[in-house]
């Protein structure tokens, strides 16, 4: 695919497609060796992982997701955009692929969404890493029932349908590294027309309506208590606060953790170095790969 705007000196990599219900979902696949899979959240796309995955793939297969209606993907009109068929096409990616022994990177929307496949598969998942992400109800946080009220509002699914989600929520979430315009660009023009913003539309109502599917994720996390995790927290973010590391903590005693200081709710964009450092720290240190039977 032949774009513009698609800065390639940022993001060399090859493009791959898989058809999906009609559809193609695109994704990368770089590198040989052990597989990564990345999972992104919204507003982005696979472009938010590049730098970690230019530093992760002279070692490891790197494969990450643009979820129908993001990035590269179709974005089709007439759609299912809950989170749960996300997580549903991701796991037929997986299985369709034939992945295994695979190490989970997720984001944001991406946690939830790949949390349920890991829960699902857990035979086909050695590891898991969580970047600022949630996996629970957000029903009787004050500041949710707040947000809420304005989530449910008329003018905020117009301003949605606006790109408003890309072009302000987004940089205004980074901590003390702001988003360049130049950079702000890539993440920005795959919702450049309005009828490309379905997706992140429907991650909108999912806030609204998935709250009980979020907390049933929760209550299954023990299925997930033998796994390696990583949590990577940018602790500058305005949006999914440390309190949520905290609450992974709580239901996950077994994850590591690595705090970003300076970092917003994109540690993987605003410290991709910190990250990428993390995520290769985590993989030679945890069984399940050639990595690790070398040490």
């Amino acid at each position: 695919m032949q774009l513009a705007w698609l800065d390639r000196n940022e993001y060399p990599f090859h493009s791959n497609y898989y058809a999906i219900n009609g559809h193609s979902l695109h994704y990368l696949d770089e590198g040989k060796g052990e597989p990564i899979l990345f999972a992104h959240g919204t507003p982005s796309w696979s472009f938010d992982f590049r730098n970690v995955i230019k530093r992760l793939k002279p070692d490891f297969r790197c494969l990450a997701i643009d979820h129908i209606g993001f990035g590269l993907s179709d974005k089709p009109e007439q759609y299912d955009y809950t989170t749960r068929q996300h997580a549903a096409t991701l796991a037929k990616f997986i299985v369709d692929l034939q992945l295994s022994n695979l190490t989970l990177i997720l984001h944001d929307f991406g946690g939830p969404i790949g949390m349920q496949v890991a829960m699902q598969y857990p035979h086909l998942i050695q590891r898991i890493v969580i970047l600022n992400s949630w996996l629970w109800s957000s029903e009787s946080d004050p500041e949710f029932i707040k947000l809420r009220r304005i989530l449910k509002c008329p003018i905020m699914h117009w301003l949605y349908s606006l790109n408003f989600s890309a072009r302000f929520i987004l940089p205004g979430s980074f901590g003390d590294h702001k988003l360049s315009k130049k950079l702000l660009l890539q993440y920005t023009k795959p919702f450049s027309k309005r009828s490309e913003r379905h997706g992140t539309l429907g991650f909108l109502k999912s806030l609204i309506h998935d709250q009980d599917w979020f907390e049933s994720l929760w209550s299954r996390r023990a299925i997930l208590a033998s796994k390696p995790m990583l949590l990577i927290w940018g602790m500058k973010d305005p949006v999914i606060k440390p309190g949520n590391l905290q609450k992974f903590q709580s239901g996950f005693p077994q994850a590591e953790v690595i705090r970003v200081e300076t970092a917003g709710h994109f540690p993987q964009e605003e410290q991709p170095e910190v990250v990428a450092e993390a995520i290769l720290n985590f993989m030679h240190s945890t069984p399940g790969g050639e990595w690790y039977s070398e040490r």
